[in-house]
């Protein structure tokens, strides 16, 4: 199924949404474009937002790995620490807030699966219970080690980065227990030593609500096939749960079933225009 962003489509998702009693926000890396997130889609895609590496022909999958770390930590910490220093910076969009006013909503109330590491939910006052972030976050660390099972937040490292090289001019965080490198609590690639005690933490909680939830919809936002966890989070809740589905993305709507519906848009246009057809739905 590909629907597009008109009034059917558009219908379908508030009537989705208005009949369920939870709401499911499933958001991959698309979901911060509209804050002003750079998007990685691609190798030019992250060579526009990193110009010094596409002319070094470094592409994501190099530099986003424990191995770059060893390689040459400035430029590998130059690299999370840019991404540290803009997620710091970036306001969450609109549709955040109109996903937040849903969930309020629903009686069974509002659970989040994301992969992007960001802490945008958080961000926009979305209960820290609430959020499952299966590929980590970058606000917080870890030892590179690992010398020890430690989580720690982030809080107390402030990048000082030159963006037109990537490269971290001051020292980098150091682990507290043993003394050595830390590095970002973020499942990397090829990536055996992240430490996954805090996403499993988060796992847990959301597994015991979804066990109390009986009309779940969810809302997917700018998550893709390239790296497909938000995806399969997605359908799982339909085999698993009876959920439905709402797919937002400008270029991959297609849906699994008739009964879901596929808006080819980005998430503040297509939040907005569903919303604007929820109220009139109210009214």
């Amino acid at each position: 199924m590909n629907d597009c962003l008109d009034n059917a489509s558009l219908a379908r998702a508030a009537e989705l949404i208005t009949q369920a009693d939870a709401l499911i926000v499933a958001a991959g890396a698309g979901m911060g474009v509209d804050s002003g997130l750079p998007d990685f889609r691609g190798k030019e895609g992250f060579w526009k937002a990193y110009p010094v590496l596409g002319r070094e022909r470094v592409d994501f999958y190099s530099i986003a790995c424990p191995d770059a770390f060893h390689a040459d930590l400035r430029r590998a910490w130059g690299f999370y620490g840019h991404r540290l220093q803009l997620y710091r910076a970036t306001q969450p969009h609109a549709g955040f807030d109109i996903l937040k006013r849903w969930g309020r909503a629903k009686a069974q109330g509002l659970g989040v699966f994301t992969s992007n590491v960001d802490g945008q939910f958080q961000k926009a006052g979305f209960a820290a219970d609430s959020v499952h972030e299966c590929h980590g976050s970058i606000a917080h660390l870890q030892c590179m080690a690992p010398c020890c099972n430690a989580i720690w937040p982030a809080d107390g490292f402030l990048p000082e980065v030159d963006v037109g090289q990537c490269l971290l001019l001051n020292a980098p965080p150091v682990c507290p227990h043993c003394g050595g490198l830390a590095r970002p609590n973020i499942l990397m690639f090829n990536d055996s030593g992240w430490l996954e005690e805090r996403t499993e933490e988060q796992a847990t909680h959301q597994e015991k609500w979804l066990a109390s939830v009986c009309r779940p919809v969810v809302v997917e936002l700018g998550a893709g096939t390239a790296i497909p966890s938000v995806r399969h989070f997605s359908q799982r809740i339909l085999r698993e749960f009876g959920g439905r589905l709402v797919r937002i993305n400008p270029r991959e709507c297609d849906v699994p079933t008739p009964l879901d519906v596929g808006i080819a848009a980005g998430a503040v246009h297509a939040l907005s225009e569903i919303d604007r057809v929820m109220g009139m739905m109210s009214a």
